[in-house]
């Protein structure tokens, strides 16, 4: 059997406040990825620069902290094989407007900015992301 890996995948607000959180939790577990831990959480601005860390210097991060910071989101950790890697597959494409059908953004988004979903780009930027938004965890 694969080894397991963990992975952390933000519903941003736009998936909350459309109602979609279920329907894009349930497209992970139908691929068989399991959630180890689920929380709704109103993050500010310095939860969102200690995230974006790396964008914060971008000129077009703040009005991504805006977004990030406009409402309620879902933090979730999956975990199983390659999740990482499948995950990323399953989101699509950062620009929705371009994301293939049948991907998360590709069928339920048209945004760029707002894309409904984050997920860990990396095993090192899982463990980050996850230890930073479950410290309880890592």
């Amino acid at each position: 059997m694969t080894d397991l890996e963990q992975t952390l995948v933000l519903l941003k607000p736009d998936a909350v406040r459309r109602g979609l959180v279920g329907t894009i939790l349930a497209r992970y577990e139908s691929k068989g990825l399991a959630p180890v831990a689920v929380e709704l959480r109103q993050i500010d601005a310095e939860m969102a620069d200690r995230h974006y860390a790396d964008h914060v210097d971008q000129p077009w991060y703040p009005p991504l902290r805006d977004y990030i910071t406009s409402g309620p989101l879902v933090a979730v950790v999956l975990a199983g094989p390659s999740v990482i890697e499948v995950v990323r597959l399953m989101n699509g494409a950062t620009n929705s407007a371009v994301a293939a059908p049948g991907t998360i953004r590709g069928d339920l988004s048209l945004s760029n900015r707002e894309n409904l979903v984050h997920a860990s780009d990396s095993p090192a930027s899982a463990a980050k992301e996850i230890g930073l938004w479950f410290p309880n965890l890592s």
